[in-house]
């Protein structure tokens, strides 16, 4: 298939592109730049793309397209919390105008990555499911839900979106992120012998590996119809549902000398929730994530050794709020966060 994969010079767009490639499809990405220099080691080879904000987009960017897969988004709590407008505008109401252009061009398959952030304050000793209430707690997991709703009612019988809502990404892209949990945790650990935790320790997490979520979208996107037309799905693996505690003391024996220490000074994190992945394997027969924490963590902490991660890029270029704070202060961006001319 002809793939626009929005957000490919993003954190799972980098890593995703070349897994999409491998099956053999024509990938073209699209993605406004703001993280493209964002790289620890080589630099990737990105496919053929459009250098357009996504609020800027046309149906010439999708025109002679098969499916659509969607990453791109302002994908950062504090970064939603900072400038909550922005993110609607760019995760909710920019989204469901690319669905719209995508289904008037024909597009029949349009693959959304949602987030299990929507569960929010889920709360309870259960395995959240996807028929679960959703209990966001952050414009940025808010915008996701507003989306997944908006392209429910653009589901027909020709364009099948597909909500696929990953849990906390994790592991070594090329455009590294370390404002994520297992990744932040691993560089603290490499750069100044400490794995810390500014809350409590107790929230759970669900993670998931990127490549994973690379393979899970690989999956859907040539599903049958039937299996996978406008439904919901958990991405991840319940052996990767853990407590921050859990993560920090992983990342310790990841790490050696490396020492776990949990302030608590954020205090209690109202987002806790285990997660329920089984739709997907059920949907997807054959499919199972490959990746644990503990792996993740070990590769991480080789990939920072081996490509040299420095305490400045680790709190400046790999965090996004401080990427597009650097951004406006230089008169890079506007206050829409759009490129100046």
């Amino acid at each position: 298939m002809r793939v626009l994969l929005t957000g490919h010079q993003g954190y799972l767009g980098t890593v995703m592109a070349p897994v999409l490639s491998a099956a053999g499809h024509e990938v073209v990405g699209l993605d406004a730049g703001l993280f493209a220099d964002c790289v620890l080691g080589p630099p990737p080879a990105d496919p053929p793309g459009h250098r357009v904000d996504l609020r800027d987009l046309t149906a010439e960017h999708v025109a002679g397209v098969d499916a659509v897969i969607h990453l791109a988004a302002l994908s950062n709590d504090p970064l939603g919390s900072l400038a909550p407008d922005l993110t609607y505008d760019i995760n909710h109401h920019a989204s469901v105008r690319l669905a719209r252009l995508a289904r008037d061009a024909g597009v029949r398959r349009f693959l959304y990555a949602s987030t299990c952030s929507v569960y929010g304050a889920a709360g309870g000793d259960g395995l959240v499911t996807e028929d679960a209430p959703l209990h966001p707690v952050t414009p940025y997991a808010e915008s996701k839900v507003r989306v997944e709703d908006d392209l429910h009612g653009l589901a027909d019988g020709d364009f099948s979106p597909v909500f696929m809502r990953n849990a906390t990404a994790f592991g070594y892209s090329p455009r590294l992120r370390a404002d994520i949990v297992l990744n932040n945790l691993v560089g603290h650990a490499l750069l100044s012998g400490e794995v810390l935790v500014l809350s409590d320790g107790t929230p759970w997490r669900p993670l998931v590996h990127a490549a994973d979520i690379a393979r899970a979208f690989a999956a859907a996107l040539v599903a049958p119809r039937e299996a996978v037309h406008d439904r919901a799905f958990n991405i991840g693996s319940e052996v990767n549902n853990v407590t921050v505690a859990e993560i920090a003391g992983q990342v310790a024996e990841s790490v050696p000398g490396s020492k776990v220490r949990i302030t608590g000074e954020n205090g209690a994190d109202p987002r806790s929730y285990r997660v329920d992945f089984s739709r997907f394997r059920a949907a997807i027969p054959g499919f199972d994530c490959e990746w644990t924490v503990k792996r993740g963590a070990l590769e991480l902490a080789d990939a920072y050794r081996k490509h040299g991660l420095t305490r400045e890029d680790f709190e400046q270029r790999f965090t996004r709020l401080a990427v597009l704070r650097a951004a406006s202060e230089a008169g890079a961006v506007d206050d829409t966060l759009r490129w100046r001319r």
